[in-house]
């Protein structure tokens, strides 16, 4: 008996993929490869063709061609395997909330999903939505895309009715530490171009993102004892505090949205001796970008005045990049991507992210990727949860999408 898109999410949320921060090899986490070989036994199973998994954790696949369509451009979906480091996947205990009807979802003792603060429940009512027990996030982000994927393959394979050209698949880790398509090989992949199934709420299609870098800043303090420290010490712990007091302070995720810019803190450790930041740094107009790096750059070269060269030592990087300009030369693939929603029965929205996906790296690698809902909301917490009937829908635009493509 065919497998369900429900069996399929149900069991990818069972393995434990968070990657982490802290990595040396990729994939960050060796808990990721052990999904990967999962999938690739799976695909294979399912007579999918040129399955290959690479040492790095990326896996590679292939539906061929219905007969007299080979000639048709060849488009690639992926997903990516990992979820955030933000909160615990190990022991993922999902629930369907049948029927749900707009009230309150008790996830576990004292742990309440509420559509007072959470008011996207409000939309999926009548649906089956999958939730947490309140303890763990549900790994949606991104297994829902990868159900979504897999589950048009087949279908796809047991409708030789619905014609469609040579479509590639492509499951990848690490993508939620900014990671995920630097390894990613955009010439064995060898499409037209691709989308990305990691978006959130039904109808989201999306070409615009964060322009996004990382700062890591260390702290050298000067560690005395406090009695006889004036004019000696340097307090690493408080030169981190006021090191943040000077970034803008409105400038957070907590007070921005649409198209505004952040600094975010993602992490703080310190004592008196030494001290650590991360903050990411993110913006949709590549000038503010540019211009908030600068501001990171001139903040800490202020610091060194005044404690001393070499004080605060700031490590920047580049992230990814708005995809937008590498898609907007090839709008046909979104146009394309509405008319499949519609087909679907979905209006679409098109919308930026306040965030990024791989699609946004692999369009600077020549492959145009834009993204597409793939019906998880309230991603990286415990009040995670994913309508069974967005992730059919998800589905659905996939298929019409590769239906399409080929007429």
């Amino acid at each position: 008996m065919a497998k369900s898109i429900i069996e399929r999410f149900l069991k990818y949320v069972s393995f434990d993929t968070q990657s982490s921060e802290d990595f040396t090899d990729c994939p960050s986490t060796a808990k990721q490869m052990v999904f990967a070989e999962y999938l690739r036994d799976e695909l294979i199973s399912e007579g999918l063709e040129d399955v290959y998994l690479d040492v790095h954790g990326y896996l590679y696949a292939t539906l061929p061609a219905s007969e007299g369509f080979g000639d048709r451009p060849v488009i690639g979906f992926i997903s990516h395997m990992d979820t955030s480091p933000d909160c615990s996947g190990c022991d993922v205990r999902p629930r369907i909330v049948s029927n749900y009807d707009g009230g309150d979802i008790i996830l576990s003792e004292g742990i309440v999903s509420s559509p007072q603060k959470f008011p996207e429940l409000l939309s999926h009512i009548g649906e089956d939505i999958i939730v947490t027990d309140g303890h763990t996030l549900l790994g949606a982000d991104d297994k829902a895309g990868i159900a979504e994927i897999v589950q048009a393959m087949v279908y796809l394979r047991e409708h030789p009715e619905v014609h469609h050209g040579k479509i590639r698949i492509a499951f990848n880790p690490d993508e939620e530490i900014g990671m995920g398509a630097h390894l990613f090989d955009v010439a064995r992949f060898g499409c037209d171009w691709a989308y990305t199934m990691d978006g959130g709420e039904v109808g989201e299609l999306e070409f615009e993102n964060f322009n996004a870098a990382s700062a890591k800043i260390k702290i050298n303090g000067c560690s005395v004892h406090p009695g006889y420290a004036k004019d000696k010490m340097i307090n690493a712990g408080r030169v981190a505090t006021e090191l943040i007091q000077k970034l803008p302070q409105e400038e957070t995720p907590e007070h921005t949205e649409g198209y505004e810019g952040f600094f975010h803190l993602t992490g703080i450790q310190g004592s008196c001796e030494s001290a650590t930041l991360s903050i990411i740094i993110r913006d949709h107009d590549r000038q503010k970008f540019e211009a908030r790096k600068q501001l990171m750059t001139d903040i800490v070269a202020d610091m060194n005045r005044s404690y001393g060269d070499g004080t605060v030592e700031l490590t920047l990087a580049d992230q990814y990049y708005n995809m937008r300009e590498k898609v907007e030369p090839m709008m046909h693939i979104i146009t394309t991507a509405q008319k499949a929603m519609e087909m679907a029965g979905i209006t679409p929205a098109v919308k930026a992210i306040r965030g990024g996906t791989d699609g946004a790296q692999l369009s600077f690698r020549g492959l145009p990727c834009p993204n597409i809902f793939a019906g998880g909301i309230n991603f990286h917490g415990p009040f995670e949860f994913c309508p069974v009937q967005s992730m059919e829908k998800a589905m659905q635009t996939i298929v019409n999408i590769c239906q399409i493509v080929a007429e």
